[in-house]
């Protein structure tokens, strides 16, 4: 029974993320100056919901960091897509950068449960666990990401 409590708090997590996290994007979708903020302060809220879950930051960092450089770089990929081919750039600047950033992120988080193990860090994951430190990265990844695009 303990599976299936697991991953009804996590799918059910995942919704409630999910509307928060789009209702934000669509609302701050036109302003380019506040995208990145609002995406930084969504991370902050995955956070108080990964502590209010009693998960330690610790357990799920390598997936903070997966989800960090998978969004951070996407975000440059999807911007030059665009400038240059438009819609269609965008996407397939997005699809091909998520295709590296994927490998990239894995890399690093699997560099990085590998060293945490070795001081005795549990970074044993869950289905809820992995699912809100893999959306904490992402979401500080594209804030970051799209603070420095506005720039531009």
């Amino acid at each position: 029974m303990k599976v299936k409590n697991g991953l009804l708090k996590s799918v059910t997590s995942f919704i409630l993320l999910s509307i928060i996290i789009i209702g934000v994007s669509v609302y701050f979708v036109h302003d380019s100056k506040l995208i990145g903020p609002a995406f930084l302060v969504l991370g902050l809220i995955n956070l108080l919901i990964i502590k209010f879950f009693k998960i330690k930051i610790s357990s799920v960092y390598p997936d903070m960091i997966f989800g960090f450089i998978d969004n951070g770089v996407l975000v440059f990929a999807a911007v030059l897509g665009g400038i240059y081919a438009g819609v269609v750039g965008a996407v397939i600047g997005g699809a091909a950068g998520n295709s590296l950033t994927d490998g990239i992120g894995g890399l690093f988080e699997g560099y990085i449960a590998e060293h945490q193990r070795k001081f005795k860090i549990d970074n044993k994951r869950t289905a809820l666990s992995t699912m809100l430190g893999k959306i904490a990265g992402c979401l500080f990844g594209a804030g970051v990401g799209l603070i420095i695009v506005s720039f531009f």
